[in-house]
């Protein structure tokens, strides 16, 4: 199995954001491939708090710092590009890591 780390958006509509990031780690998952979002889990109750700028920030960090040990970055791109996950892509060429952008349908509203 290929390590992954996914890409996918967070903020704003969070809800929607979850439910197709999980939708990410499925298609990962089908496809082979051992996934991470830590946009997911750093976000749990009682972890970061997303809308605190410094949290925020902690948890970005934290999740590129796994990266390190992925052999592909993967950018679910069906909602948008957002500044997080521009961090996570340049990080990702940085260490010169394989960045894949994939497309998986946006989430039924």
């Amino acid at each position: 199995m290929k390590r992954v780390i996914v890409e996918s958006p967070y903020a704003g509509d969070v809800a929607a954001n979850e439910a197709y990031a999980r939708r990410a780690l499925r298609d990962c998952l089908l496809r082979g491939e051992a996934p991470i979002a830590s946009h997911l889990l750093y976000t749990q109750p009682g972890v970061l708090d997303d809308t605190i700028a410094d949290e925020r920030a902690l948890g970005i960090e934290a999740g590129l710092v796994w990266g390190a040990l992925a052999e592909l970055t993967v950018v679910y791109a069906d909602l948008g590009v957002s500044r997080g996950m521009l961090q996570g892509m340049q990080r990702a060429h940085d260490e010169g890591r394989e960045l894949e952008v994939r497309l998986i349908g946006k989430v039924p509203a």
